[in-house]
């Protein structure tokens, strides 16, 4: 692998997008010294935050797979060290006894490590199952699909650069972005705010992001929808719209304007839990400031039946006021977005995807298909999915009845352990040539390290099983850098390769607009900011944003979120507690819950309790504080048995999930719960 000392640039492999880190590797004679952050990086600049530093602990991890394992009943000490032959052999066998239609392949962010941004190990899976002709689903549903959608809806998909707004917008609305989720961008709202921007935050809770800001909106949960009607409401009503944007580029103002006169910041007021004057002040501020910027959440503000509508609604606030194609307007960076010019080549081979019983990309549809048999052999490649689908207790009911489950991880998580039949150990982010990019640059990330063990990549397991299945054309390249070179081959990168990457330091420049929409011409059938949307009617929605709230339950009466924290993402590295750095940090579970709540519930901070409602119960400790509000309870995602909680009813028709090249089929993640003490558990042995 070279000379025996080095130091080497990739990248951070954490994903916490949309901002990605610089990462520089130490190694000695094949052994891994340190990382630490790259300060040649444009993006991070030499900031590597505790995740990334903590990564190091995957390699030579004691707890790491290394070798496939499989079982013949699905028991803790039924295990036994397997060959790769023997593995897919089994596998293979079972595949084809199932028929391909039952054949289902779900891809989590483990996989992405090495290619956030390009998405490789997404466009190979996909090209496997167009070949094979088994199911396939999109992984944007589980994550920030539901928010592109209702954004698209309305138009503005395309996004201005976190350093655009750092430079020029002179308003900035944190809007569900919270920054322990792209801590890049928190240098360039310093410099914003430098410059005198005022910042402001809107979120459920106090997040990192609200001490940087000026102002902070702390609403009920689900509520996005009604603000932004009512700043519209004001907006419209006292004649601060940008009318000449607003004739030339949008669809629909008519109707809007009459639509937004029933809802007034009193009635928003009242629903969100803010005041009214609060409310109107706020609509002033964003209309007269330009420019001003949204930078509006990915995830975690989308989760709920009503989810789609708070982005559709938001949407509309930059086209209102005349703040999209300008620097410093518009929305900034967000989950799954791109900046304008923004693209990559295409591998997946659609055209050579069989006739077949697909099912749609929408989570309750994979979950009704695991339960009634319609899929009996599920792959599961980098994900843990009890702790990342809405209804876990379904969910493990589907598992249970599958035929077969394999694993590709680095680690074990509670999914394997519990339904897994074989478990394939997979290369981390150092053992083989990845590259991610974030909406400004490409990154080259090499193989620095042999892989550990027996583990293998995604790329090789799957022209293993093309090989056994006779797909001869699934995977045409001579080398492993074959299917990234063709992925790069676009513009945007200008036609980049894996070779000219590496003979340019392993970075480069995306040729992309800082300003999203410099043409002013939208996604759109109209190609313009669609306030009415025909296009939404046809898909069964409301053809203009609409607020209807989330249910509300007497037994249940608190409002349940759940997000990220500086110490974790999502569930990697089974919950963080394969890594020593993240479990001493987050070691277990740990609910918000407001003074007055607890106090009703006599409990105090550290309490032991249960969390509960009709789907099932999960069992944490009582973190008390002031930063969220009475009615309201808060958790980081990612920890199993979380999502006993949560509703896994679909957020729109099964026919609109696929409207745009993501999916955003998401279940509604709804939960209302209640919190009590926990009864102390028995200890072990006991009577």
């Amino acid at each position: 692998m070279g000379p025996a000392h080095r130091t080497i640039r990739t990248m951070c492999p954490m994903n916490c997008h949309p901002t990605l880190c610089g990462m520089l590797v130490e190694v000695d004679d094949g052994r891994l010294i340190g990382v630490e952050g790259d300060p040649e990086n444009p993006d991070s600049q030499g900031f590597l935050c505790i995740r990334g530093r903590a990564s190091r602990e995957i390699i030579g991890n004691p707890k790491r797979l290394l070798f496939p394992q499989v079982r013949d009943r699905r028991m803790d000490d039924a295990w036994r060290q397997a060959s790769w032959d023997e593995a897919l052999e089994l596998v293979v066998a079972r595949m084809e006894s199932a028929g391909r239609e039952a054949v289902g392949f779900w891809q989590g962010h483990g996989h992405f490590a090495n290619n956030y941004g390009t998405r490789i190990a997404s466009q190979l899976l996909r090209r496997f199952a167009n070949f094979y002709g088994c199911q396939w689903w999109h992984p944007a549903m589980i994550c920030w699909g539901l928010g592109g959608f209702g954004i698209g809806l309305t138009g503005p998909l395309e996004t201005n650069t976190k350093e655009d707004m750092g430079a020029h917008a002179n308003l900035i609305l944190l809007w569900g972005a919270n920054l322990a989720s792209q801590p890049n961008t928190a240098r360039h709202l310093v410099a914003a705010k430098r410059r005198g921007a005022w910042v402001v935050t809107i979120d459920v809770r106090h997040t990192e992001a609200a001490a940087q800001s000026d102002e902070v909106f702390v609403i009920r949960p689900g509520t996005d929808a009604a603000l932004a009607l009512a700043l519209m409401h004001v907006i419209v009503g006292e004649g601060l719209y940008h009318r000449e944007f607003v004739e030339r580029h949008t669809v629909g103002f008519d109707r809007l304007a009459e639509h937004i006169r029933t809802y007034p910041p009193n009635w928003a007021a009242r629903e969100t839990g803010l005041t009214t004057d609060r409310i109107v002040a706020l609509a002033r501020r964003y209309a007269t400031t330009r420019p001003a910027m949204i930078l509006l959440g990915g995830s975690s503000m989308h989760k709920g039946a009503n989810g789609w509508q708070g982005a559709r609604a938001v949407a509309c606030l930059p086209a209102l006021t005349g703040n999209l194609g300008v620097l410093g307007g518009g929305l900034g960076p967000r989950h799954g977005s791109a900046s304008h010019g923004q693209a990559l080549g295409n591998i997946t081979a659609m055209a050579r995807r069989p006739p077949g019983r697909y099912l749609p990309n929408q989570m309750p549809r994979i979950t009704e298909a695991l339960r009634d048999g319609s899929v009996r052999v599920l792959f599961l490649l980098g994900t843990d999915m009890l702790s990342s689908f809405a209804d876990a207790e379904h969910v493990a009911e589907g598992l249970a009845r599958t035929d077969l489950v394999v694993s590709h991880d680095l680690f074990m998580n509670d999914t394997a352990r519990r339904f897994a039949d074989v478990v394939l150990p997979a290369t981390a982010w150092l053992e083989e040539t990845g590259c991610k990019s974030t909406n400004t640059h490409l990154y080259l990330m090499p193989q620095i390290l042999d892989p550990a063990g027996e583990a293998r990549s995604l790329t090789w397991i799957l022209k293993e099983l093309g090989r056994r299945l006779d797909l001869p054309d699934f995977f045409p390249w001579e080398t492993d850098e074959g299917p990234i070179d063709a992925l790069l081959d676009h513009p945007a990168t200008g036609h980049a390769t894996v070779a000219a990457l590496r003979a340019e330091g392993g970075i480069r420049a995306l040729r992309i607009s800082h300003v999203a929409h410099p043409d002013l011409t939208f996604p759109t059938p109209s190609r313009k900011v669609e306030f009415y949307s025909e296009r939404a009617t046809s898909l069964g929605l409301p053809a203009l944003p609409v607020y209807t709230p989330l249910p509300e339950s007497d037994r249940y009466p608190l409002s349940f979120r759940q997000g990220r924290t500086l110490t974790q993402f999502h569930g990697f590295y089974d919950h963080g507690q394969a890594l020593p750095t993240l479990a001493r940090l987050d070691p277990e579970p740990v609910l918000w819950i407001s003074p007055a709540d607890a106090a009703a519930r006599g409990l105090e901070d550290g309490a032991p309790i249960r969390i509960f409602n009709d789907r099932g119960e999960f069992r944490a400790h009582a973190h008390v504080t002031d930063h969220i509000p009475p009615r309201t309870v808060w958790m980081r995602d990612g920890w199993t048995g979380l999502n006993r909680l949560t509703s896994g009813v679909p957020s729109i028709p099964d026919a609109a999930v696929d409207t745009f090249d993501f999916s955003a089929g998401q279940a509604a993640f709804d939960a209302m719960v209640e919190v009590a003490r926990a009864k102390p558990e028995p200890a072990r042995g006991a009577d």
